[in-house]
């Protein structure tokens, strides 16, 4: 995820939404990555005789660029369209893979010492970041940061980014990964529905809950949630966990704190209070064996009243979405007594493009990323994945995006400075997966809140041994 603990700057989420019109916000997409077969390692590398503020990575004119998305909920289309552009200025041949299946395909590359120049590492089969940092498998992108930025070659590439961009992609120290798309975080559900059943949209848990009975009365769910990847699931109980005790409480998790989970009053109430959705069977029936996808379809057909999800959503159910849905955003409603108000969301940088460190061809890798945070490449992607980046000011304002992500736009701006992110996924990707299995278990009344916190605190407390862990701290 992304964004700063204690959010960007109310300034620019208001420019960024006039950029809009009020009328686009972020997407991340759980699955988006591009790979690109072949070891061929015939690409030029970069010239220092030919560095510029116009060419700062000193690129030579041809040679190949190999690129590889992850194909989820953004599809790869813009992608295609940046590699069209790219080859025509630098006379580049971009090969494409577009796939879900990036450690499947990926992984064996970097084994052989032969990585694409750039890759999309996100989705369900994502090979993980921390993992490809600690094998010292990825560029430092740091030179991106300090690079002209093509619209104002006046400025760094650092001072076009949003607030958090930078720490969302750094490990141990050093900057890694480029998170490039502003994502938002919460539950969903649809404005038709809700108008035909007479629902308002609910603020606090109670009145979240009183919404799921009467769902559950009219014969649909009230939660579906993607049981097959409880990454989903964790959305929920985290939101809740930083509504509930502050950002003090989300710094505690992603600074390993003994008192993480347990000791944690707000901790313990959001893992009970997620857990009575399931004791009180207001879950969409069958949704715990289910993909995300599934499930989300399911919710676009109406039998569940709320999903949780990323602002990628949109995008990615495109197809299975009904004209007249008209998909809302909605923050998580907060437990009695919370710190952070029903506004507060969760936002920011997502979705992970990196330059491998054997790259054949590191300097178009470098470049390419550059370009990405160009006014010209972040339209295209908004235009193409109904999304935007974390470059700000960084969209046309005649793109317009769709009903859920006006919605989600509408929430950015209601929320001002009471955005918040955690660092932990992107940092400790093993404490991570511990949490979302004993969340699946949770979901699946296997255990209890109580067991659930002692796992979760299991997790911390593994995670703290390792010794990267000293090298990332959030103040």
């Amino acid at each position: 995820m992304g964004s700063t603990g204690e959010g960007f700057g109310r300034r620019d989420l208001i420019k960024r939404s006039a950029a809009l019109g009020l009328i686009a916000v972020p997407t991340m997409s759980f699955l988006s990555a591009c790979a690109s077969g072949g070891g061929d390692t015939s690409t030029k590398g970069p010239d220092k005789g030919l560095v510029s503020k116009e060419n700062p990575f000193g690129l030579a004119k041809g040679g190949k660029l190999d690129v590889v998305i992850f194909k989820g909920g953004f599809g790869d289309d813009y992608a295609k369209a940046w590699e069209a552009a790219f080859d025509k200025k630098w006379g580049t041949t971009s090969s494409h893979l577009g796939t879900q299946e990036i450690a499947a395909k990926l992984q064996p590359r970097f084994n052989g010492g032969n990585p694409p120049d750039v890759l999309n590492d996100s989705g369900a089969q994502m090979i993980k970041i921390d993992v490809l940092a600690k094998g010292g498998q990825l560029a430092d992108l740091t030179a991106v940061l300090e690079a002209p930025s093509i619209d104002d070659p006046n400025k760094k590439v650092r001072d076009t980014l949003i607030a958090g961009t930078v720490e969302q992609g750094t490990q141990a120290g050093k900057f890694v990964a480029l998170n490039y798309v502003y994502t938002v975080f919460g539950f969903w559900y649809s404005g038709k529905l809700f108008k035909e059943k007479g629902w308002t949209e609910p603020k606090t848990w109670d009145e979240f809950l009183a919404v799921c009975a009467k769902a559950k009365e009219a014969g649909i769910g009230g939660l579906a949630h993607q049981g097959k990847y409880p990454y989903y699931i964790n959305v929920v109980i985290m939101d809740l966990i930083a509504k509930k005790g502050g950002l003090e409480a989300m710094k505690a998790i992603d600074n390993l704190s003994p008192n993480a989970f347990e000791g944690n009053p707000a901790a313990l109430a959001a893992i009970e209070a997620v857990y009575e959705v399931v004791e009180k069977g207001y879950l969409m029936p069958g949704t715990n064996g289910l993909t995300h996808t599934e499930a989300q379809t399911a919710w676009n057909q109406y039998k569940a009243a709320f999903i949780p999800s990323g602002s990628w959503l949109e995008n990615e159910q495109l197809k299975q979405t009904p004209a007249d849905f008209d998909m809302k955003f909605l923050p998580v409603p907060v437990l009695a007594d919370s710190k952070l108000p029903f506004a507060a969301i969760r936002a920011g940088a997502n979705e992970a493009f990196v330059v491998p460190e054997k790259a054949a061809n590191k300097a178009g890798g470098l470049e390419f990323l550059r370009t990405m945070l160009s006014r010209e490449w972040s339209t295209t992607f908004a235009q193409q994945a109904n999304s935007l980046t974390v470059v700000k000011d960084g969209v046309d304002p005649s793109v317009k995006l769709r009903p859920g992500t006006q919605s989600a736009v509408a929430a950015v701006k209601a929320a001002g400075t009471d955005t918040f992110n955690y660092l932990y996924p992107d940092w400790y990707s093993e404490m991570d997966s511990d949490i979302q299995n004993a969340s699946n278990e949770l979901m699946a009344q296997r255990i209890q809140p109580k067991e659930w916190i002692k796992r979760a605190q299991a997790a911390v407390d593994k995670a703290a041994k390792d010794p990267n862990a000293k090298n990332n701290h959030r103040s």
